[in-house]
């Protein structure tokens, strides 16, 4: 088991609600366990540039309801090359740390295991990413607030589209998974679902869509997820409106985007994050290195790094299904 004595903690890829009160949790505990903590802003770039900063238990009083992260994010060229990794532990090193939790997802956990590989530091990641797409824990951090906000968005939009008898084409973030659209679809009563993980056919939505708005002379809700392989809301609604069959109908796209990262986090991200954040430095405590931990049937439960990159977890057939019952 190594000995550790100072743990550097980042944040790293897309912003999550819920990373802040993460890093509360780390921090604190690994103050209570008698560790230092060092701070790396800015994710992997902070790491190359030396943007370290010292962490005590007040650096992170009063942030457990933010959105966004205080230690920041960024995108990282400089660290795919084994000379920027090689500046990142140099870094790492002269501050004396000497393990890491990274939170984030895909990119920041293959970026950790090629410290772990190249230069010897023990790691651990927490599972923040708002697409929820992460094997190894049933739920991401920030995938609950991000899936909520969508729900409320399109609440909003179904009031409008009821009022002028709208198609109103929903899109939410997920470019290479479906469990936003899926579960704020269900959640949010959308008419049709359309997202990564099936063949998307325009001939069957097109017939689908006439059916809701022709039959039933009412508005429909067609939540897409930004993947889609039809090309989102706006490719969709492109071809919808070079079809004379749809000259009659009111047809508008809404790009929910990035206001589905921000905000304050919900209750649940906020104890999951907190949850996993303790666990994260206990497993550092108790020698475990290149695991994730994640939260499965209510269990902290370790996956190796390289099973969290190395696949996707997949969403619930059974409840696109039900999307097709209820519709």
């Amino acid at each position: 088991m190594q000995d550790i004595q100072r743990i550097g903690v980042f944040t790293s890829g897309g912003d999550a609600p819920g990373m802040n009160a993460c890093l509360r949790a780390i921090v604190r505990t690994a103050l209570t366990n008698g560790l230092e903590v060092t701070g790396i802003r800015r994710g992997y770039e902070g790491m190359i540039e030396g943007d370290l900063v010292e962490m005590e238990r007040r650096s992170v009083s009063n942030i457990v309801q933010l959105g966004g992260t205080i230690l920041k994010s960024a995108r990282s060229e400089a660290f795919m090359s084994e000379e920027g990794r090689q500046q990142a532990a140099e870094h790492l090193r002269e501050n004396g740390v000497d393990a890491l939790v990274a939170v984030g997802g895909d990119g920041t956990f293959r970026g950790a295991s090629k410290l772990k590989e190249e230069h010897g530091f023990a790691v651990v990641g927490c599972p923040g990413t708002i697409d929820n797409d992460l094997y190894g824990t049933d739920q991401t951090i920030g995938y609950d607030t991000a899936l909520n906000t969508a729900i409320e968005n399109i609440d909003r939009i179904r009031d409008t589209a009821d009022a002028h008898n709208r198609l109103f084409l929903v899109e939410v973030m997920g470019r290479d998974a479906g469990f936003i659209a899926l579960n704020c679809g269900i959640g949010g009563g959308a008419e049709l679902i359309l997202i990564p993980e099936t063949i998307t056919e325009m001939d069957v939505v097109k017939e689908r869509i006439l059916s809701l708005m022709s039959a039933q002379r009412r508005s429909t809700i067609v939540v897409v997820a930004e993947g889609d392989d039809l090309g989102g809301a706006q490719g969709i609604e492109r071809a919808l409106r070079d079809d004379p069959e749809f000259s009659d109908i009111e047809l508008r796209s809404a790009i929910l985007g990035h206001t589905q990262r921000g905000g304050a986090p919900t209750a649940g991200d906020r104890v999951l994050a907190s949850r996993l954040g303790v666990a994260s430095v206990e497993a550092l405590l108790d020698g475990h290195s290149d695991v994730m931990v994640g939260l499965v049937n209510e269990e902290v439960k370790l996956t190796p790094l390289p099973n969290v990159y190395g696949r996707r977890k997949s969403i619930d057939y059974d409840l696109l299904k039900l999307t097709q019952i209820l519709s």
